[in-house]
């Protein structure tokens, strides 16, 4: 079924379809779900099932195709960063557990890179943390991590976003933090594909890493995975649904959920993600070649760069970048009105130049050829 062909309940409430040009983002709904997920999750939901066993058993497909000691199903990535942090602050206490946000008595603080700070980072706050803050946006000092690191540090977190090039190496990250005894947590939300990174976080020295189920790995978009040391998931576990008396008990999965999870990993670590990367490129391609003509602006593929580190890098995308002999709409009035319009198309401002991107991961079946006649239409006047 194409995305032409569905939504039947979107257009009963009066909604336009989205043509999702702007990559998994939780605003536009995520990732579609492969057939195979949504028949899973159908399955399941015929059966009355233990949620601990069926917690511990997924755990454990996790933990194979992650190489950790230990996994969890959660809800989303923004749910492991809590857990991360209300584990490494509580342990296995169930005195503890109960007893959050409030972390009098605890270890409470969490060492993170300025130049990591995201919006969601929040999350590890929820639990009680205190986030405690090294370097700037210029640069960070070996000697900045090792001194924020004292008798009240719970872990020290480590954000793969779009800004890695100010921050200590990650490597460096670990082994400081190691030295002195302490955890080092990571949120990898968008950081699949590629596949290798499901093993290589923990593979270099990370303790707990939480990665959005919803995104890459195409799950539920109200899923995550977690991963990592067996008593940290241990504690991670008291620390949520179905324990009622704990901080995690509103970030619920249900057993539907679980199952379409394990699943969309089990199709992901199995994914030709050679032939994926190409179908990406082939729609920037696309994209690019459309526009190639209009004079003032530049079209170019974006080669993607997965050794960066950084979201979206690991993906390709098609950049529009105006020139200052550029007389047609700017930025702002192209994404709206792209967005305006019925489909309506959501591309991002890009992060490399002052034009726009177009991200493919999400694009459907030949929507590539009605952004790009959108586009040119909208660049040129001519709708």
């Amino acid at each position: 079924m194409t995305s032409q062909e569905g939504g039947e309940f979107y257009r009963q409430l009066g909604m336009r379809r989205v043509i999702n040009a702007a990559s998994w983002v939780t605003g536009l709904g995520g990732s579609i779900m492969p057939p195979a997920v949504v028949d899973a999750m159908v399955n399941a939901s015929r059966w009355f099932v233990d949620m601990n066993e069926l917690n511990r058993k997924a755990g454990e497909v996790i933990a194979r195709f992650t190489g950790a000691e230990a996994g969890l199903v959660t809800a989303g990535s923004a749910a492991g960063m809590l857990l991360e942090a209300a584990a490494c602050m509580t342990g296995a206490d169930p005195a503890k557990v109960a007893r959050l946000p409030d972390t009098t008595g605890m270890k409470n603080e969490i060492v993170i890179h300025r130049a990591l700070r995201v919006n969601y980072d929040h999350n590890f706050r929820a639990s009680g943390a205190k986030l405690v803050e090294i370097g700037n946006s210029s640069r960070t000092h070996e000697w900045e991590l090792e001194d924020a690191i004292n008798e009240n540090t719970a872990a020290v977190a480590h954000i793969f976003g779009p800004n890695q090039r100010t921050a200590l190496p990650f490597t460096t990250v670990v082994d400081i933090a190691h030295s002195k005894g302490i955890p080092v947590i990571v949120d990898a939300a968008a950081m699949l594909p590629p596949a290798e990174n499901l093993t290589r976080y923990v593979e270099m020295g990370a303790d707990m890493v939480s990665f959005s189920g919803g995104k890459g790995v195409m799950g539920p978009q109200s899923t995550g995975i977690l991963c990592g040391r067996k008593d940290l998931i241990e504690a991670a576990y008291l620390n949520t649904s179905p324990n009622s008396l704990s901080i995690g008990r509103p970030a619920k999965v249900c057993k539907e959920e679980i199952a379409g999870l394990i699943t969309a990993l089990e199709l992901f670590v199995d994914t030709d993600h050679q032939a994926v990367m190409a179908s990406w490129r082939s729609k920037c391609e696309h994209v690019v070649s459309s526009l190639g003509d209009i004079p003032g602006l530049r079209a170019e593929l974006v080669e993607a760069q997965p050794e960066l580190d950084q979201f979206p890098a690991a993906q390709p995308s098609a950049v529009i970048t105006f020139d200052k002999s550029w007389q047609g709409p700017n930025k702002e009035e192209v994404i709206r009105r792209l967005q305006e319009g019925d489909p309506s198309i959501r591309v991002r401002p890009s992060e490399l130049s002052r034009g726009i991107e177009i991200n493919p991961v999400n694009l459907q079946q030949g929507e590539e050829e009605i952004v790009a006649r959108r586009l040119k239409e909208v660049l040129t006047g001519r709708g």
